[in-house]
């Protein structure tokens, strides 16, 4: 079954290579739990003229999600836009495509990213020659400093709460590429820009931008710029996109709430411990050894155990507490031991003999 799920992985990073354009190194970027919602953020300002607003999203670092902010960049080149990045789920696995710039819009998973991308396309402007035009309806610029914009209503099909971050799996998105979204993929890509890229970095360096410190809802949701983490425009998430809910299998450490069961189970797989001795003696019955013979030799040097040779197999019963009360046991239904002390060099024959010497 592993060779068979190690197959169809495979399979289907190559198909979503064809889909996304992206380099086998970014699409091995693998999770087995998903990310969080889309947290809820206003817009920032665009700066100028000539950038494109590129949404934030959830990356994947050693110490877990973070939230990479959403910010103002600028394209690599005129005429070029931005096709955000998305996980997808397949084989319980979640797998990380990352954006590019390209002529087209291309498939982004369905994931409604909002401000001009509602899961599908791009509404929130378009290039004529080297001009940049901005949809006012769901971009916030300022008509003092940019002049080419225009109005157009975009219709959002993702009007439920649910801000879901990735595609396929439970409760993630049902979107497909279309013919369209795939020839959109053939076409010419360009990778982030420098800025995103140190943008990417800085997030992921930041502590309160982890998914286990803000629970959901980032400090820095959006950047008027790349890599501008602090300073006015710096725009904080106003609440969480969905309750946060921590991945299982970093919820398994805080089962410390059951300490007293821990040291119960430690002795028995640590056998240096004396406890373990203990519940290990039991093992082999300390009545197998014990013949009817032995229990007769047992009662007669009660009081002189140290000569007789019997007296080594006891010391490994001393520490046992069971051994001491069957040795007890043993001689209270034998107290005919007064008769077997006669044949026995004991300090109490002696009186006799002397009473047998005086009448001679």
């Amino acid at each position: 079954m592993r060779i068979i799920r190690s197959i169809r992985s495979l399979l289907f990073a190559l198909m979503m290579l064809s889909v996304s354009g992206a380099s086998s190194a970014q699409v091995l970027v693998s999770v087995n739990f998903g990310p969080p919602a889309l947290p809820v953020y206003e817009q920032p300002l665009c700066p100028a003229e000539g950038y494109v607003w590129v949404p934030g999203y959830w990356a994947w670092s050693p110490v877990g999600y973070y939230w990479v902010p959403g910010t103002w960049a600028l394209a690599p080149e005129p005429g070029l836009l931005w096709t955000p990045g998305y996980w997808a789920f397949d084989d319980e696995l979640y797998y990380w495509h990352p954006g590019y710039w390209g002529p087209v819009v291309g498939f982004y998973g369905g994931i409604p990213y909002g401000y001009g991308y509602p899961g599908t396309g791009y509404y929130g402007g378009y290039w004529r020659g080297r001009q940049f035009y901005y949809n006012q309806t769901v971009n916030n610029v300022n008509v003092t400093n940019i002049h080419n914009i225009y109005n157009t209503t975009v219709v959002n099909n993702t009007t439920t709460v649910n801000r879901v971050s990735y595609n396929g799996g439970t409760g993630g998105t049902t979107a497909r590429p279309t013919p369209e979204q795939q020839a959109a993929a053939r076409q010419r890509q360009v990778p982030p820009t420098s800025d995103q890229r140190q943008h990417e970095h800085a997030a992921s360096t930041n502590r309160n931008l982890l998914a286990s410190v803000n629970q959901g809802q980032p400090p820095i949701a959006a950047t008027p710029k790349p890599a501008e983490f602090s300073g006015r425009g710096v725009i904080a998430a106003s609440h969480a996109g969905a309750p946060y809910k921590a991945p299982e299998n970093r919820a398994a450490p805080p089962r410390a709430s059951n300490p007293a069961v821990l040291p119960e189970n430690r002795p028995v797989n640590n056998p240096p411990r004396p406890e373990t001795e203990r519940h290990r003696t039991p093992a082999p019955p300390p009545e197998v050894p014990r013949p009817p013979s032995a229990s007769e030799r047992e009662n007669a040097p009660r009081g002189e155990n140290n000569p007789r040779p019997q007296r080594e197999v006891r010391p490994e019963n001393p520490p046992h507490p069971q051994r001491e009360s069957r040795s007890e046991n043993a001689p209270r239904p034998g107290k005919e031991p007064p008769q077997n002390r006669p044949t026995h060099p004991d300090q109490r024959t002696p009186p006799p003999n002397r009473d047998e010497d005086r009448p001679h």
